[in-house]
């Protein structure tokens, strides 16, 4: 079985970017979820992300099609213990530490641990750091938490190096789901400056250009999502431009 973490790491080694598409089972369904997977047979991202704040729908079912359906590996990135699948290629095992609400430091995970000990699902443990995105989100409503401020990169970077030296695999800074502006770049590039594990960022990236910037500020993957479940054929586009950033540097 393909390790995933194995291959962030070797990506990352060699300043390969990354770009994972999120999708939400309740947001990605009829012709947006059709459309979608029509997109994902094309165009192939490094990883699908499957998981959201509030998701209701059967998570197992919707990762048993996508596996039937594409060739990326998934990767569930849940927001709580029952959007958890066997069918999955790994688990993002988050810990909400830029908040200090225990259930989504430890309480969620106490709940789950035993089922995915059992499972030997591939588990990368995940210091989650949610960055103020212009807007309240999902993130910040359900975990009862409040964001870290924009202006604050000093605070996410010591909650990062936290992370690291907690043991954590990668560290992810997220603005939210459909938030009204990205995670600055320059929060981005000073937190990427004084860790040595992966450094994730997603939440606000509707454009290329945003991508990019995301990039250029010290990303390794870059996850998309939001603007997917209304134009899922944006999808060759990203994943077109993940695959070819860097190739001048």
């Amino acid at each position: 079985m393909k390790n995933i973490y194995k291959t962030i790491l070797q990506n990352k080694e060699e300043n390969r970017k990354m770009l994972a598409v999120l999708l939400d089972p309740d947001q990605c369904r009829g012709s947006i979820l059709a459309s979608t997977i029509a997109a994902l047979k094309s165009h192939v991202p490094d990883f699908i992300f499957v998981g959201g704040s509030h998701t209701v729908s059967s998570v197992d079912l919707f990762v048993e099609l996508l596996r039937e359906e594409t060739q990326a590996s998934i990767v569930l990135f849940p927001g709580n213990a029952s959007q958890f699948s066997t069918k999955a290629n790994a688990l993002l095992y988050l810990s909400l530490l830029s908040g200090r609400n225990a259930e989504f430091l430890i309480g969620q995970h106490i709940t789950s641990s035993i089922p995915i000990k059992k499972s030997e699902i591939e588990v990368i443990p995940t210091g989650y750091l949610l960055i103020d995105g212009g807007k309240p989100s999902s993130v910040e409503y359900i975990s009862n938490t409040r964001p870290i401020p924009r202006d604050k990169k000093e605070i996410a970077l010591s909650t990062a190096v936290a992370a690291e030296l907690l043991g954590m695999q990668m560290v992810y800074l997220e603005a939210g789901s459909g938030a009204a502006v990205p995670v600055p770049a320059e929060v981005i590039h000073y937190v990427k400056s004084g860790l040595s594990i992966p450094l994730v960022v997603g939440g606000g990236i509707k454009t290329i250009e945003q991508l990019k910037i995301a990039f250029e500020a010290g990303a390794d993957l870059v996850v998309v999502g939001n603007v997917f479940e209304t134009e899922p054929t944006k999808i060759a586009d990203f994943v077109e431009c993940a695959r070819l950033f860097g190739e001048d540097l």
